[in-house]
Formats: structure tokens, C-alpha cells, sequence
């Protein structure tokens, strides 16, 4: 079988989990697995077979860079992350070459997910799933309106920009906090109302934030599959359980919201909900349209997320596939040689005390 030439451009650590889950398929498919990072040593390289690093450029002169990798490399398929949007905008390029990008062409849709506060209010008109309460703001006194408002209804309040990704720059607002005792102690995204806010007003003006009620049940992260029409294949709920553990579980009315987000975005091949409890009611947090940074934990359902999408985009069929028993996972570090005597190699895990 021809090997089938697969690009990840700058990801994140946890890629190197996603190439070894593609080149360990179930299919006996055989891949060579290309990557870019403007770190030749990071760590997401190190599940490549063939690393190399990108340079930092920004909208049609990333994405040019991008195309020629591709051309130069006969990629089969692109599997983006940095400048996502980009790509997406002009996917066409690719398609001109011959590369399939793993990626959703619906510019209208990944903008709005992109972006906290319009998805907030697509998902609000649906009606599919529950949001928090919240504001968006753009100056201190939107900032202060809607800190009332929140803690008037009783909330604990956080915020975060509405475009961002994982925990940069969330913080919770909390009054009763002690700086000193947090000098001294880890650090934490706990903030006051007027520190905030005399943050907020010297700025004079900043990006979009979102001001919400703070939610304070387990979190889970729902990864889903679907095909590249959108329609869902697999949906797989896992949650934090103390420390490093982690628990993949059923959860009936967190794989309706999964059934229900990919019936009205049809947002296509892997992507993940995520969602937190307020006593018995989830709320939706975000949705992110790709491979999700713990998605190779949630693998150990049985579920191979990464190579199915894979296949998928090259035109494989995929049937729908669950999970049958709750899995409980956790994870080790593992030492990987990357040099001897100052040469590179092929990440090698190191066996032994």
C-alpha cells in the first residue's frame, strides 16, 4: 500500500499522542507524518517522521508556506491548528494541489465558534443546550454593569476573552482573596472586583471580554467525531477525577447535547464540547472544531478519534462507534531521547530505572 503523506503544522505537545495514534491504526494503513514548529526540538515534532520548522507569519503569507510544504511534501492531508481560520478562508489553495485539509469549510460557522459571544447567542436562539449567565463588554463600565448584574442573581463571577483558547487569561473574581497568602503560596487565577477593574479602566479600552457566572460542578469535555458532512460517529464524555485521573463515562444527557450540536452545526471530523455543571443542569463553556488537548486520553475508550477522522477525510468509510464500559485513565511521565552526541533522532522512549 502507498503510504499516505499526513501534515501537522504547529500543534500542541499532545500531537505527538495523535501521530503515533494514526501510525498505530487499526487498518494497517501506512502513513509518513510531516510537522512544522517554529521549536525544532518540541515536543509535538517528536512523533514526526519528518520535523521541520516554520516560520512566524500571519493570514495569506502563513498559509502560503503552509501550500508549498504541502507541494514540496505530496501531503495527502493537512491537519491544521495555528491560523486555522486562515487556512480555511483560503482551503481552496490546497485543493489546487491535490492536499485534503482536515478542516471546517464553513467560514460563517468556525468564525462564530471562534468567537465565546456570537456562539453564546446562536446556541442561545437554538435552544439546544444551556449557557450560562453573562455579558460581553468592551470597557470598565460595561465591566462593572455586568459584575452587579451576575452577583445581584447570586453568582460567583469569572471572565475571559470571548477569543482565546484553554485557561488564557480566565480569572475569577474574588473579594475575600488574600494577596499576601498568595505570594506565598501557588499561583491562581483568583482576581478582586476593583483590582479588575482599575486594570480594565487604565487600558481605556480592550478586547471583547466575557463576564459569566461561575460554574462550579465537574467539567466535562465531550470529544466527538463526525463524518465530513457533519453527522455525528462518536461522541465520548470525560471528565477530571482527582489529581491526575481521568474518567471516560456515559452520561445520557451529555450525549444528547453531542447529538444535538452535530445535528445543528454539523461541524465535521473531530471536535469538542465542553461543558460544566451547575448543580444538575450542564452549561456549555466552548466548543473547539478540532482534536481536543486531552483527546488522546479519551482514545482509551477504544475509540481511535484521530486515525478515524483520517479516514474519513480520505474518503473511508467510518461507521458509528461507541463505548461500552465507564474507563478510568491516568498517565506517567516517559523520558524520550531526542539528541545523542549532539545528533538528532527519533524520539525513543527510555526503558529502565
Amino acid at each position: 500500500m502507498k503510504k499516505v503523506n499526513i501534515y501537522f503544522n504547529r500543534w500542541f505537545s499532545v500531537a505527538y499522542h495523535y501521530m503515533n495514534l494514526i501510525r498505530s491504526n487499526e487498518d494497517g494503513l501506512p502513513v509518513q507524518i510531516f510537522a512544522t514548529h517554529p521549536d525544532i526540538h518540541h515536543m509535538s515534532l517528536q512523533g514526526a517522521d519528518v520535523a521541520g520548522t516554520e516560520p512566524a507569519l500571519e493570514g495569506i503569507e502563513y498559509v502560503q508556506f503552509c501550500v508549498d510544504f504541502c507541494r514540496r511534501n505530496e501531503i495527502d492531508l493537512f491537519i491544521p491548528r495555528l491560523h486555522m481560520l486562515d487556512i480555511a478562508l483560503h482551503a481552496s489553495l490546497f485543493d489546487d494541489i491535490g492536499t485534503k485539509v482536515l478542516v471546517c469549510r464553513d467560514l460563517d460557522l468556525l468564525e462564530m465558534i471562534m468567537d465565546k459571544g456570537k456562539f453564546y447567542e446562536s446556541v442561545k436562539a437554538t435552544g439546544i443546550m444551556t449557557i450560562p449567565d453573562y455579558h460581553v463588554v468592551s470597557n470598565a463600565e460595561q465591566f462593572r454593569e455586568a459584575y452587579e448584574d451576575l452577583a445581584a442573581k447570586g453568582h460567583k463571577v469569572c471572565f475571559k476573552p470571548t477569543e482565546t483558547e484553554g485557561g488564557l487569561g480566565f480569572r475569577i473574581i474574588d473579594n475575600d482573596r488574600s494577596p499576601l497568602e498568595e505570594l506565598f503560596g501557588h499561583v491562581t487565577p483568583l482576581i478582586s472586583f476593583e483590582e479588575a477593574y482599575r486594570i480594565l479602566a487604565d487600558a481605556g479600552s480592550f478586547p471583547n471580554l466575557m463576564v459569566m457566572e461561575l460554574l462550579e460542578g465537574y467539567e466535562y469535555s465531550i470529544d466527538c467525531l463526525s463524518d465530513e458532512h457533519g453527522s455525528l460517529l462518536a461522541a465520548v464524555p470525560r471528565r477530571k477525577a482527582g489529581g491526575r485521573l481521568r474518567l471516560m463515562e456515559h452520561i445520557p444527557e451529555l450525549a444528547e447535547v453531542a447529538r444535538r450540536v452535530a445535528e445543528t452545526y454539523r461541524i465535521p471530523f473531530n471536535f469538542n464540547i465542553q461543558m460544566k455543571y451547575s448543580g444538575d443542569v450542564p452549561k456549555l463553556l466552548e466548543i473547539n472544531p478540532r482534536m481536543s488537548g486531552g483527546l488522546h486520553v479519551t482514545c482509551l475508550s477504544g475509540i481511535n478519534f484521530p486515525y478515524l477522522a483520517v479516514k474519513s477525510a480520505l474518503g473511508g468509510e467510518v461507521q458509528p462507534a461507541g463505548f461500552e464500559h465507564n474507563v478510568l485513565a491516568s498517565h506517567v511521565e516517559q523520558p524520550l531521547i531526542m539528541k545523542i552526541n549532539g545528533e538528532s533522532v527519533v524520539a525513543d522512549s527510555v526503558n529502565g530505572a
